[in-house]
């Protein structure tokens, strides 16, 4: 992945990024189906950081093979501990959430993030201000995300818990919104995708394992999945999502405006939606289609091409 000089930021998405970031939206509806069933094996915290941890090392490998440097001291060491915390609390909710409520749940809640993005890009970037559409786009992404978590109260189809795990996808779609922006407002946003990304792993995959031990999880032995299956979804997570998809992801985070790559991701509610009926047999309550269909329309105004400014 070559590194075009910083001032050659596109200044919208080409057919190249809408293509990639496609793809990327199938492989994330898909992982979350993939943690739900691997955590009938693997506790949620040692999930998360083995996986974190794997892909670190495979980033490391794929950066010396290119002759990629990554210096620790070219000043990127504050931006990588403060987006790998954020990006470790992001995972311990989802994986944790994901004890409690369903595939398809989380995903709606997890990508109603673009709207944190657009809200806190102003500060980032003060070109990207909310026009009075946008702000109606924000309204109904969040008055969506508030009336299917009021579902987990009045009708839980995951059990009595559904609310927890309903409320953790929202945790981390704040915390994913503020990698995001942590990424845009260091000097993460000059490096290397390779180096953004293997900071963020690095530091979530000893956050979470460290966590892990302290709560007392272990690793059970391969049960009803099988131990080739467990693989299969293990290693689906570790290369195929978190090594390839996201280094991918923090390369159009740096060449492209990040509102419009985040309004893109709303694709991934509507695939994640169809893996859990489809792969999971969960229930796709009246309540959340539509507040996921509020969720794609809303950021869909949030991120609609404003007048140009004078």
């Amino acid at each position: 992945m070559s590194e075009p000089a910083t001032d050659q930021r596109r200044p919208r998405l080409d057919a190249t990024a809408a293509a990639v970031l496609l793809l990327c939206c199938v492989l994330w509806g898909l992982n979350h189906v993939a943690t739900k069933l691997t955590l009938a094996e693997v506790p949620p915290l040692l999930q998360a950081g083995v996986r974190s941890l794997g892909a670190a090392l495979l980033v490391s490998l794929w950066a010396r093979w290119r002759g990629i440097p990554m210096p620790l001291g070219n000043g990127t060491a504050p931006g990588g501990l403060l987006a790998g915390g954020l990006f470790a609390a992001e995972f311990a909710c989802i994986f944790i959430g994901l004890q409690y409520t369903n595939a398809s749940r989380m995903t709606v809640f997890l990508y109603s993030a673009p709207f944190v993005v657009a809200l806190g890009m102003p500060l980032v970037a003060k070109v990207e201000r909310p026009s009075a559409l946008q702000l109606l786009g924000l309204g109904a992404a969040f008055a969506g995300v508030a009336w299917a978590f009021a579902e987990g109260h009045a009708r839980p189809v995951a059990g009595d818990r559904q609310w927890l795990g309903d409320a953790l996808g929202v945790a981390a779609a704040l915390l994913w919104g503020g990698t995001t922006l942590a990424v845009r407002a260091t000097r993460l946003n000059t490096a290397a995708p390779e180096q953004t990304l293997w900071w963020q792993l690095v530091v979530s995959g000893v956050l979470l394992t460290g966590g892990s031990l302290a709560a007392g999880e272990t690793w059970p032995a391969p049960g009803a999945l099988g131990l080739q299956t467990l693989a299969l979804w293990l290693g689906f997570q570790t290369v195929v999502v978190t090594f390839a998809s996201f280094l991918v992801w923090f390369w159009l985070v740096r060449h492209y405006p990040a509102t419009q790559l985040s309004a893109f991701t709303l694709l991934t509610p509507l695939v994640g939606l169809l893996a859990g009926v489809g792969l999971l047999g969960e229930t796709l309550t009246p309540r959340l289609a539509v507040a996921c269909a509020a969720v794609v329309l809303g950021i869909a105004l949030v991120n609609r091409p404003g007048r140009p400014r004078r």
